[in-house]
């Protein structure tokens, strides 16, 4: 009890001795804060003062570069403008002297003019007398002499003309004969197609003569049997082992023809098993028409062409014209196409396809109405080709007219591989007509004494009458002679016209 009476006031006067040096220590760091924060805001206003000089001068040294700055752009702007001013001033003084001058020329020119008008005044009433005289001497009319001048020059101008004309003509046609000729000349040269001679006959030969009792068969049924099968003609003659199968159809013919030869190898003739050979052989054909349509398109480096122009292609290995197998000469016509397009600038792709395609309708020509370039035409139009390659296989023997150089490209094609040198075969009645026919278009114009066609019709030759005719009524002649012959007749290549005019004067001694 007594520890506790002694514990406490000790513990007071503890606490309260401890409150006392709290409060003492508080007011003494209090006043040492103080202290410390106005010796820093000293500083930090010393601070803001040096910073504050220092951005002054900063300014003012600025300030004062761009007042240097400025005066100086303004002394070289001063300069310019004074440079400017005394050019002014020299334009202006030069322009002046100008406008004097001008001044001086106005007047000049006033009174010449002034003068001028007297002196036409004076020529007119010159001319008017002499007019009036030339009236009186000539007893024309200003009009009427007028008009036999104008007679007189425009004669004279058509002579001029024309010569000009035929000067540049033979200029051109020179030009343009040499670069065609070299055109074709490597067309052709770079081309080379087989010909086939036509014909419409095939011959069979058999082992022996018996054979041709069994192919006719009893009572004819096995021969009736294949004519009906193949729808060819047949004719068993006196030729010695050997039989002639007949027919304008040449597949149908080809059909037949292998036939006979598989049953002749076989033995076994009679009306089923000829049935059963000649539809293998049919299927066999096909298929190598096919193949033969690929094959050329093939060798041409032409795709994208369908499996029915294929077999349209392919059957023209079986077709003739003239002597020339017409499979040949469409791959020939699309070879030169090509070439001479590539030389051209056309299109050698669409050359190529219509020269291959230009004759497809003779392998149908019997099953369509119209001409082979209607034909053709009109198939590839169904199969939706390109109108271009349309156009160029119905115009190609001008049943239409070419829209585009690449038709004009076929129908040259197509006349060369005709035209050139053993590629196709002439009766002697047609090649005597075509020449009769030359010779004859040529007899008809004034002033022609004698034609000759020559060079198988390549060329005629004209005869002129020298005194009534000139020279450049001779080159009229020929020229109208030649768009004649275009007009009327048919005929592969071309023809040359030459006329000939000569004076001849003869004497003879005494």
């Amino acid at each position: 009890m007594l520890n506790l009476l002694y514990i406490l006031p000790s513990l007071v006067v503890g606490f309260g001795i401890g409150f006392l040096l709290r409060v003492y220590l508080g007011k003494k760091s209090l006043h040492t804060a103080e202290q410390a924060a106005q010796r820093l805001l000293g500083e930090t206003e010393k601070e803001i003062e040096r910073k504050k000089r220092e951005s002054l001068l900063e300014i003012k040294d600025q300030i004062l570069k761009e007042k240097n700055e400025f005066e100086r752009e303004t002394r070289e702007r001063r300069i310019e403008i004074q440079k400017l001013e005394k050019r002014l001033l020299y334009k202006e003084e030069n322009l002046e002297k100008k406008l004097e001058e001008i001044d001086k020329r106005d007047k000049l020119l006033t009174s010449r003019e002034r003068v001028v008008q007297e002196k036409d005044s004076e020529l007119s009433e010159v001319l008017d007398k002499q007019k009036k005289e030339l009236e009186k001497i000539s007893g024309l009319s200003a009009e009427e002499a007028k008009t036999l001048l104008f007679q007189s020059m425009e004669k004279e101008a058509k002579v001029e003309a024309t010569k000009y004309l035929n000067k540049i003509e033979v200029e051109t046609k020179q030009i343009a004969e040499r670069k065609a000729r070299w055109i074709i000349a490597s067309a052709i040269q770079r081309t080379a197609t087989e010909i086939t001679a036509e014909m419409s006959v095939s011959s069979v030969n058999l082992p022996n003569d018996e054979m041709k009792g069994r192919i006719i068969g009893r009572e004819g049924r096995n021969i009736r049997a294949l004519e009906t099968l193949t729808g060819v003609d047949i004719i068993v003659d006196d030729t010695p082992e050997a039989i002639v199968i007949s027919c304008f159809e040449p597949v149908r013919r080809e059909v037949a023809r292998v036939s006979i030869e598989r049953l002749v190898s076989d033995g076994r003739i009679h009306p089923a098993r000829i049935e059963e050979i000649v539809n293998k052989v049919k299927a066999e054909i096909d298929e190598i028409i096919l193949e033969e349509g690929e094959k050329a398109c093939f060798d041409l480096n032409l795709q994208g062409l369908s499996r029915e122009l294929h077999k349209y292609i392919g059957r023209l290995k079986y077709r003739y014209s003239y002597g020339q197998n017409i499979l040949n000469h469409s791959k020939e016509v699309a070879h030169i196409a090509g070439i001479i397009a590539g030389e051209l600038g056309a299109d050698v792709e669409i050359c190529k396809t219509a020269g291959l395609l230009h004759d497809i309708g003779k392998g149908i020509i019997i099953e369509g109405e119209g001409g082979h370039a209607t034909i053709g035409a009109d198939i590839a139009r169904k199969l939706g080709l390109n109108p271009i390659i349309v156009n160029a296989i119905a115009s190609h023997h001008f049943d239409v007219e070419p829209e585009t150089v690449e038709a004009i490209v076929i129908q040259v094609s197509d006349a060369i591989s005709a035209s050139r040198p053993g590629a196709r075969k002439e009766s002697f009645d047609n090649y005597i007509k075509r020449l009769d026919n030359l010779e004859k278009i040529a007899r008809e114009f004034k002033g022609v004494e004698k034609a000759y066609a020559i060079q198988a019709g390549r060329e005629l030759r004209i005869i002129m009458n020298s005194e009534g005719t000139n020279d450049e009524e001779v080159r009229g002649t020929a020229r109208n002679i030649a768009k004649r012959i275009e007009d009327e007749l048919k005929y592969p290549g071309q023809i040359k016209v030459t006329a000939i005019r000569e004076t001849r004067i003869i004497e003879f001694t005494r």
